[in-house]
């Protein structure tokens, strides 16, 4: 293929183009026709600079199979890949419908959390859906999700972005987009499915803020920034983002990727969580049209910081937790200077005693009370994840030290604190909290690839249960591994169990039957197929009918070749018998065979001939002839002045010819 393809251009002899859609660092993407279902899809035609590699073509073939077995309401489906042209291109669901990015980009800054929220979920579904099949993403971005007309997000490229290898090559360049890589991703490591919950995670942030969490010149310099710095948090940007929704973001971009959330489900449970303590946009536009309706003299009353903006504070004092060290008393004392006695009588001395004394304990009990720190009660975080406790404590003034623990419960789940929780302790104090560190874990092996009975000897040897399921595949052979849950190097409890999926092959589908229907009605019956046509003359059927097939019946493996006879019209075809036959009936005859007819007259010596066909030519019963060739018939003509009296005078009329053509 060279340069871009033009309107109305025809790919692999099916997929006609409509527009140029757009380009990406692999592929440039074009709406087209299919023509032979009839409807829009988006064709992706890979660059000719990877056409030419036979091991990125054979992964982008492979990650298409893959991606192909993806069918979900939030996955963009991906319907046919094929070659055309020296390249490979992929059919898939075309979305009317603008891109996350575009959405963002539009608004100018960040969207409502409720609606960030919910468009993360629905990206989170697609995410669950494939990592249980065993596909990574690899390059998650709001350019790869596009939102239709009905506010419905849907992911593409899923199973593709994995030809693409979005991770660091020698060279230090990266390919893909660099602002959503995991930190893991960005150092060339192996990746998993908590890699795309971090890329997930970035699309939070930007949804939240209106912006990407690290930023620089180059791809490279925004790498390392994935690696080594904290992001700024969500709620200093947007003070609408909760505490909630904020430690979710935070959990999400942890730098080690035991730190984030297990998987899919738990992220959506977190997020759905704080989603649910967003006030909705109709509740404060409820609360806004209240205030409005209150008379001047009751907002008056209420007094200033309620109904406007509140009268200018000054801020408090860092809560350090440290404290000005006080003088001791006896320096205080000492440094109250000794009284010297007037002249004259000598007085008492004892009240001025005790005024001082009085005086000095006033001074001990103001110094007690300025510099005693608040005693503030200290909230109960048992139960709350790390990044959520954390908070919690933090906005409370507390500093936290976690300390980790092996348990039952799921990692990252507080399972104890010091002080306890509702009690009262300083504020600016420790508050120390127990973090489970999950049970004992083994690292799961890797037995994609393996065969059934091997891969079990590992899983078993390993202290794991196995559980098999039997999938349908194009690409790995039967009784072989082809995807595994938890993934391979992910840290899993003994004893508990390691779904592997075994390959049974290619699918296989049941073979409809399309006899007595037309060509095009049985391509579309057998759109899982390879349809090949062969045409058969046959002068009863109506052309373009099926009149056999092959299969008949049974089951085919998915994209297996169909056999269909379709009929046509014979281009030798027998001439009826018109002889005896009135003129009319004998065109009709003949013209609905598809000849031209031909009309001759003759004299003939009785009524009874008048008007009918004499004789023929060609005769009926001789070979057959081509369609459309003309067929004369003589037909007699009774005339009382051409047979007078015997022995009277007779004149002969020569016969006429006239042709009639099919009509």
């Amino acid at each position: 293929m060279r340069g871009g393809l033009e309107a109305d251009a025809v790919i692999d002899e099916r997929y006609q183009v409509i527009a140029h859609l757009g380009s990406g660092g692999m592929a440039e993407v074009y709406c087209a026709t299919d023509l032979q279902l009839g409807r829009k899809v988006a064709l992706k035609v890979l660059h000719e600079r990877f056409a030419a590699d036979e091991e990125f073509v054979e992964r982008f073939k492979r990650e298409a199979s893959s991606a192909a077995g993806l069918q979900h309401q939030h996955l963009v489906a991906v319907y046919d890949r094929g070659e055309w042209d020296g390249t490979s291109y992929i059919a898939m669901e075309y979305v009317a419908g603008k891109t996350l990015k575009q959405i963002v980009t539009e608004n100018g800054g960040p969207i409502q959390p409720d609606r960030a929220a919910d468009l993360t979920v629905q990206i989170l579904r697609a995410a669950r859906f494939a990592h249980r099949r065993g596909v990574i993403h690899r390059d998650f971005k709001p350019q790869n999700v596009i939102v239709d007309d009905e506010g419905r997000a849907k992911v593409t490229d899923f199973g593709i972005a994995r030809a693409g290898a979005s991770d660091m090559t020698q060279t230090g360049s990266i390919m893909g987009t660099a602002q959503y890589l995991s930190p893991e991703q960005a150092q060339g490591h192996a990746v998993n499915a908590r890699s795309d919950l971090y890329s997930i995670g970035i699309i939070l942030y930007e949804l939240l803020t209106g912006k990407v969490p690290f930023e620089a010149e180059s791809a490279v310099t925004i790498a390392l920034k994935q690696v080594s710095e904290a992001p700024i948090a969500p709620s200093a940007i947007n003070p609408a983002v909760t505490p909630e929704l904020e430690a979710v973001v935070l959990r999400a971009l942890m730098k080690d990727p035991q730190e984030r959330f297990a998987d899919a489900d738990e992220f959506i449970a977190a997020l759905e969580a704080a989603a649910s303590r967003i006030p909705s946009p109709a509740a404060i536009a409820a609360a806004e049209a209240a205030a409005a309706a209150l008379p001047a003299a009751a907002m008056g009353a209420i007094g200033p910081g309620l109904m406007g903006p509140p009268p200018p504070v000054s801020p408090p004092p860092p809560l350090t937790g440290v404290y000005p060290v006080q003088p001791p008393l006896r320096e205080v004392i000492a440094e109250v200077p000794p009284r010297t006695p007037p002249p004259g009588p000598r007085r008492k001395r004892w009240p001025w005693l005790l005024l001082g004394a009085l005086a000095l304990i006033g001074l001990i009990l103001l110094l007690l009370s300025v510099f005693t720190p608040e005693r503030v009660q200290v909230p109960n975080v048992v139960g709350s994840t790390i990044s959520v406790a954390t908070q919690r404590l933090q906005n409370e003034g507390f500093e936290v030290v976690p300390v980790r623990d092996n348990s039952e419960r799921p990692r990252n789940t507080v399972i104890g604190q010091n002080p306890q929780g509702d009690t009262t302790a300083e504020q600016g104090s420790t508050v120390t909290i127990t973090v489970s560190d999950g049970p004992s874990l083994t690292d799961v092996p890797n037995v994609i690839g393996d065969g059934r009975a091997e891969a079990r000897r590992k899983l078993v040897a390993a202290g794991f249960e196995v559980e098999e399921e039997a999938v349908a595949s194009d690409t790995v052979k039967i009784n072989r591994v082809v995807a595994q849950s938890p993934d391979r190097g992910s840290l899993y409890e003994p004893g508990k169990p390691v779904t592997i999926e075994v390959s049974s092959g290619p699918e296989r589908l049941r073979v409809p039957d399309v006899t007595g229907k037309t060509e095009d009605e049985a391509r579309a019956a057998l759109d899982a197929f390879r349809v090949v046509v062969q045409e058969k003359e046959d002068a009863k059927a109506d052309p373009g009918t099926v009149l056999d097939q092959k299969p008949a019946d049974g089951t085919l493996q998915r994209g297996g070749t169909v056999t269909l006879s379709v009929a046509i019209e014979p281009k030798l075809i027998a001439v009826p018998n018109v002889v005896g036959r009135s003129q009319n009936l004998a065109t009709t005859l003949l013209s609905g065979r598809g000849f031209e007819v031909a009309v001759e007259e003759e004299p003939v010596d009785s009524p009874d001939k008048d008007g009918i066909v004499q004789k023929q030519s060609p005769e009926p019963g001789g070979e057959d002839v081509e369609r459309g060739s003309t067929v004369t018939i003589t037909v007699g003509r009774f005339d009382p002045d051409l047979n007078p009296e015997p022995g009277t005078e007779t004149t002969t009329t020569p016969s006429t010819t006239t042709t009639t053509p099919v009509p």
